[in-house]
């Protein structure tokens, strides 16, 4: 496949973008060491094209430059601010906006039906990060129906179908997500498994502690004297983790905390706080995944209660970020074809 220089050096980007999007189904985590060599190239690549088309003459790459990074990045920088984007997902597509400021062109072998040129269907305006955000919202939209049709083939009917899956309580330990149960009914807004990992590790028991003798954790008296570090969740081999992981920040925008700095012990925790969950709150920097008191005590209520519960796995949005990336270069703006044709 011939290109420019700089066009197949941002084909870097495709096994980078391949291996987050596994780091994101397997821990929804995101090292923010990942996006450095590729902001750095992106930089050089900006620079290079500019001096290319300031030497001939091109003043449309500039519009179109300034167009993309102008556009995208406060856009996805609302979709983060909004909760709609997590950090990870805003960082790649600060990379994407610089790394491919206007479309690049290919030109594959001259087989049969292989088209001359790719992007096959490029995007009039010709704002590349554009269709690549474009494209990454339309494979995301395939992922609601792809687990309302699995959960539909296994009998899992019921309001949560569409988000969500029902999971034995054993599983959750090992499992991303947040619950979509209170003991009321159903919630979008449940308890993160992420934070209940946290509080687990905290106490240092397991789910199977809780549900063995739950009158004895809901008291707070029950709570260690020296609690042991939170980590921030992740899961690792055997369920809970301590903090091996705090260096890196996950991708749904859920940011790790820091370990307490003091002990709480049972007699700081007040009598009036079961499970103890304003004391792990307050025992952690940070705001735990946006878990509440309220909102722990109720997941915990539910872990305990019940055999199986619907969780809603989120999507991780690196994935279809990846599959955007991939249908950008090769077919181009699928979203911008698709309204055209209708």
């Amino acid at each position: 496949m011939l290109a420019s220089t700089p066009d197949l050096l941002r084909l870097l980007a495709v096994p980078v973008f391949g291996y987050v999007a596994y780091r994101d189904v397997k821990t929804r985590r995101v090292p923010n060491r990942t996006w450095v060599p590729l902001a750095a190239l992106a930089l050089v690549l900006l620079a290079w094209d500019g001096y290319a088309a300031y030497a001939g003459g091109d003043r449309l790459f500039f519009l179109r430059a300034a167009l993309g990074v102008g556009f995208v990045v406060p856009l996805v920088t609302a979709f983060w601010y909004t909760g709609s984007f997590g950090g990870a997902d805003a960082k790649a597509f600060y990379v994407l906006a610089l790394l491919f400021p206007v479309y690049p062109v290919y030109y594959p072998p001259d087989l049969p039906l292989v088209p001359a040129t790719l992007p096959m269907e490029p995007s009039p305006a010709g704002l590349f990060s554009l269709t690549i955000l474009s494209n990454t919202v339309v494979a995301g939209a395939v992922y609601p129906l792809g687990v309302a049709l699995v959960n539909l083939l296994r009998g899992n009917v019921g309001l949560p179908m569409v988000i969500g899956r029902p999971l034995r309580w054993d599983r959750l330990p090992e499992e991303y997500g947040v619950l979509l149960e209170t003991p009321d009914g159903f919630t979008r807004r449940g308890l993160d498994l992420d934070a209940l990992r946290m509080y687990l590790a905290w106490r240092g028991c397991s789910l199977a502690d809780l549900r063995e003798s739950p009158e004895t954790h809901r008291d707070p008296a029950s709570l260690p004297a020296d609690p042991n570090p939170p980590g921030d969740g992740v899961v690792a081999d055997g369920g809970l983790v301590g903090d091996q992981a705090s260096s890196d920040r996950r991708s749904d925008g859920g940011q790790p905390v820091e370990d307490g700095a003091e002990a709480v012990g049972p007699d700081a925790a007040p009598a009036d706080d079961p499970w103890g969950a304003e004391a792990f709150l307050d025992d952690v920097e940070g705001s735990a995944y946006g878990t509440t008191p309220e909102r722990l005590r109720e997941g915990l209520e539910v872990v305990v209660d019940e055999e199986e519960v619907w969780i809603s796995p989120g999507i991780p949005f690196l994935v279809p970020t990846f599959a955007g990336l991939l249908v950008s270069l090769t077919y181009g703006d699928l979203l911008f074809q698709v309204v055209a044709a209708l």
